[in-house]
């Protein structure tokens, strides 16, 4: 679409005012509910499907509807110190009463179950049980059950054994602390600054009420319309629920920024970029993996709708206040009948850049570009995978059983045991035997209860000494499943994941074994077990979506340069690409840096939080790029850039880490974008023509 084409539809929107305008107040409106009601339908398990960790998580939740992907309850009990932590009736009684409190339907694990001291502090006093609660599936209804039932083990333990000291803790307990704190007093007055700041920052730049509140509804409608396309196409395909956090952050930096331009800027730029930006989230959507293919449907849905209220909202709104809004934004007065004039020079302070157009100066850029190139060294860097226990929360109830297991001498990585299914036909004994040899892990053991037991197949609890974010931990999950692999070598069995046979005559790289005989298990009976429980998605994404980047991120790099090439020139199209890809791997590293080696010291990032981040700084730098190259003003990514970081931190300035995870990584990637993308370049006079093609098309 050619900048005449862009102009005809302003016009004809403006002529047709009451229709669009009843129609985005109608998207507005019945969209905002649609898609709220709709949201069920995006997937909420915050895990990587497609990889082994996540079959072997779904064949043990079809059998035992528990467990798998969700982490345990820990239950942690201290005994007076004249108490006998390995007496056998002590131990049954500490059993018994977790039982008894987990409820019906809960699978529990203890020292009086297996009789394997990994279960005992060093203190002699201190012993953990192991709880997987009834209800418990890996969506936000299941972790809130499981939250939920923290509270009730808590009470029925403290009430069993009013004469020991109990507490309860795991992954989810801590981040229910976390979010249950709250913000304290200067997070809450950050919070209500940062929220002054996100209406401030229009008002100043735009100087009108209109100014003001314009880009708030562009991002709304932008918002509300790409969710109800992406709910309607998770009716047919996997959609991850993180998209809910990357479209309105994504909406809102776009908005602000089209609004600061020219109508005829605007319309170019939001024709150029929506169509290339559009094309690069369409090939990430290509690739087998779930979150590349949320995170490039949801930027799909996002750059259309976007491009949508340019074109014919924006003018509606601008229209509004004619006179005085073409001053402060420098867009054209707008004539009542629809004939969009020739825009006249921007006036005010922000806009004093936008009627001149300079070459970047050699070291400005060079200065600009140089945090982000260092940055982008650091992404490779990164480590993905939920945070280190201890820095979820500080204080809570949580966080005192956590403190009680590591003063008792028991390592962390009890709050993420692995869940080794062993399918029919297997010895659970000789698996269990097997895991506990490999090194790193604390304990294997298979319970002989009747709820780790079903139709055949049996359940072993594999308790590592390292989460598995850890380098440590990554090295046990991996150690155990090649051990495994090799000690019961797939037999044929359905469900059995593939692995590599052991050698003959050896056991695990040991020779002499018995012709025939794999650890104890002999002939057909060797089915090689799945590997599942909370710490396998971490791997699962390293696996199965990372692995995948060194060939997506090209893939939409060479898309978008093709589309821009043919529109804005091979030159604007190479900066803007380039911009794109540095932001995306630059928020990355920042996020290293800050998190990991940084003062929080969380030794992981989430996992699916970089790829979020990530592809919004490339949408954001892409339009940024390309309205710079329209010969938009320098200063309105910038204020773009402000008003997107001012926004999710009033929303996400809090205790609770893996927000704030994802709010700091939004805020330092539209950041990064302010301090390169302040600088005009040479502008594009017009839009090539394109002949009727796929390009066009697109």
């Amino acid at each position: 679409m050619s900048t005449e084409r862009a102009v005809r539809a302003a016009e004809f929107a403006l002529r047709h005012r009451r229709a669009f305008g009843f129609g985005w107040l109608l998207v507005l409106l019945l969209g905002g509910a649609v898609a709220v009601a709709g949201l069920g339908r995006l997937d909420q398990s915050f895990t990587a499907s497609g990889g082994p960790g996540h079959r072997a998580n779904q064949a043990i939740q079809e059998r035992y509807g528990n467990g798998a992907a969700v982490a345990p309850l820990v239950a942690v009990v201290t005994w007076p110190a004249a108490t006998d932590v390995r007496d056998t009736a002590t131990a049954r009684r500490f059993a018994a009463a977790v039982g008894r409190a987990a409820g019906p339907g809960a699978r529990t694990v203890s020292y009086a179950d297996t009789g394997d001291p990994g279960f005992l502090g060093a203190d002699g006093r201190t012993a953990y049980a192991l709880v997987y609660p009834g209800a418990g599936k890996p969506d936000l209804a299941g972790l809130t059950a499981v939250e939920e039932a923290a509270g009730t083990l808590r009470a029925g333990l403290r009430s069993a054994l009013p004469e020991a000291r109990t507490e309860v803790t795991g992954v989810l307990p801590l981040q229910h602390d976390s979010a249950e704190a709250g913000p304290g007093p200067v997070a809450l007055a950050a919070k209500a600054a940062c929220a002054l700041g996100l209406l401030l920052l229009p008002a100043l730049a735009f100087r009108s009420p209109l100014g003001t509140v314009a880009p708030l509804l562009l991002a709304g409608a932008t918002s509300v319309g790409a969710l109800v396309l992406v709910e309607a196409v998770a009716g047919f395909t996997e959609i991850s629920f993180v998209v809910v956090y990357l479209v309105p952050v994504t909406a809102l930096v776009l908005a602000v920024h089209r609004w600061a331009q020219p109508p005829e800027t605007a319309a170019r730029s939001a024709v150029t970029a929506g169509a290339a930006g559009a094309a690069a989230c369409a090939a990430l959507a290509l690739f087998p993996a779930a979150f590349l293919r949320s995170v490039g449907i949801a930027g799909l849905a996002v750059w259309a709708l976007s491009t949508a209220t340019t074109l014919t909202l924006a003018p509606l709104l601008r229209s509004a206040r004619p006179t005085k809004t073409a001053a402060r934004t420098g867009s054209p007065r707008t004539a009542t009948a629809g004939r969009v004039r020739r825009p006249r020079a921007a006036t005010g302070p922000l806009a004093a850049t936008a009627g001149r157009v300079r070459r970047p100066r050699v070291l400005q850029a060079v200065l600009g570009l140089l945090p982000l190139v260092l940055l982008a060294g650091a992404a490779p860097l990164l480590r993905v995978g939920n945070p280190e226990a201890h820095t979820l929360v500080a204080s809570g109830p949580a966080r005192d059983g956590l403190d009680r297991l590591t003063a008792a001498g028991l390592p962390s990585g009890v709050l993420n045991p692995l869940e080794v299914l062993v399918l029919e036909g297997a010895d659970a004994a000789a698996v269990a035997a097997r895991a506990a040899r490999v090194p790193g892990v604390l304990l294997a053991a298979a319970p002989q209860a009747a709820g780790w037991r079903r139709g055949g197949a049996a359940m072993v609890v594999v308790v590592p000494e390292a989460e598995p974010m850890t380098p440590g931990g990554a090295a046990t999950l991996t150690s155990v499943r090649a051990a495994l692999a090799a000690a019961f070598p797939d037999a044929g069995h359905p469900e059995a994941a593939p692995g590599p046979a052991a050698a003959p005559g050896s056991r695990d790289g040991v020779t002499g074994a018995a012709p025939g005989s794999r650890d104890g298990v002999t002939g057909a009976a060797a089915v090689t077990p799945l590997v599942g429980g909370s710490g396998v998605v971490d791997r699962d994404l390293v696996d199965g979506v990372y692995g995948l980047l060194p060939y997506a991120l090209p893939a939409a790099a060479l898309v978008a340069f093709g589309l821009l090439a043919a529109r804005a020139g091979a030159g604007v199209a190479a900066r803007a690409v380039c911009g794109g890809v540095l932001a995306a791997v630059g928020s990355a590293g920042a996020l290293a840096v800050l998190w990991q080696w940084g003062p929080p010291g969380t030794g992981a990032v989430t996992g699916w939080v970089p790829l979020v981040v990530g592809t919004f700084a490339f949408c954001v730098s892409i339009d940024r790029s390309v309205a710079l190259a329209a010969g938009g003003p320098g200063w309105a990514g910038p204020v773009a850039a402000g008003a997107g970081a001012f926004a999710v931190l009033a929303l996400g300035i809090g205790p609770q880490v893996e927000l704030a995870l994802l709010v700091s990584g939004f805020a330092m990637a539209v950041l990064l974008d302010a301090l390169t993308g302040g600088r005009p370049g040479r502008p594009v006079p017009e839009v090539r023509p394109v002949p009727r093609s796929s390009l066009q098309l697109v």
